[in-house]
């Protein structure tokens, strides 16, 4: 069968969506296992999974498919249409633990954009961020006071990185962060693709006196090349499925706070 490369502008359709959870939550799964379970002919998973590889969300392997290499993350584009129901729905919950007249700060990611429009509501919020649409989004209520990071703009994701924003965040102390990560693995470390958004993080991280991790289900034992932190060194998870195994050990024993969505 000849592979067709996948048009970036279609969107993810609701089984490929369920396809790459799959593969996320088992680290591989074979074509004939997703055929059974969908109950689509093998030649139709092969389709979706050759879709997938293109947009660099499944890597192909015989029989099946597994996850990607753990070096590089998505297009900022596949991973603002990926589980966009999940984290709207993550972030709703975690605005209603914020309230009005708080200290924020927000870093950057599609999670993050979410928890912009969640917080649009909010009034007298001062808001903290390096997230220029999180910044243009806040900025439009007169009760909220946006203070945006200086430094270079990318133009992936509208975010501003460079050492002046890691200064940025240092030298606030703000009531809360609310942060998104790539990746979690099972011992709770937090990982993340790049070394200077990590790094930006951790600044964001030391800023806060209550941590909020905010993360859909498909971050459960998917890897990343850098560690950030532990999920131990925040407050609370708001995400759309308990842990589970020893991750959920770990966040019991940490005294990790989770929060979980109603399921749509």
């Amino acid at each position: 069968m000849t592979d067709h490369k996948a048009d970036d502008d279609e969107p993810i359709t609701p089984r490929q969506e369920a396809i790459v959870a799959r593969v996320q939550q088992y680290g591989f799964v074979a074509i004939e296992a997703l055929a059974r379970e969908f109950d689509i002919t093998p030649q139709t998973v092969r389709r979706d999974i050759n879709a997938l590889c293109a947009r660099r969300l499944l890597q192909r392997y015989h029989g099946g498919a597994g996850l990607p290499p753990s070096t590089e993350n998505l297009a900022y584009e596949t991973r603002e249409g990926l589980h966009a129901d999940a984290k709207r729905r993550i972030a709703d919950l975690a605005a209603t633990h914020i309230p009005d007249h708080a200290a924020v700060a927000i870093g950057l990611g599609t999670t993050a954009q979410a928890v912009g429009l969640a917080l649009k509501g909010h009034r007298g919020l001062r808001a903290i961020t390096n997230n220029l649409r999180v910044a243009a989004t806040l900025s439009a209520s007169d009760s909220n006071e946006v203070m945006l990071a200086g430094g270079i703009v990318r133009q992936i994701d509208a975010g501003v990185t460079g050492e002046s924003a890691i200064d940025f965040f240092r030298s606030f102390r703000v009531d809360y962060a609310l942060m998104s990560i790539s990746g979690i693995e099972e011992d709770g470390s937090l990982m993340d693709f790049d070394y200077h958004e990590v790094r930006l993080l951790q600044a964001i991280l030391a800023s806060a006196r209550r941590r909020f991790l905010l993360a859909d289900a498909s971050k459960y034992r998917r890897h990343a090349l850098i560690r950030v932190a532990n999920i131990s060194d925040f407050d609370a998870l708001f995400t759309d499925r308990r842990p589970s195994g020893e991750l959920a050990r770990v966040v019991a024993d940490a005294g990790v706070a989770v929060y979980v969505t109603d399921t749509p």
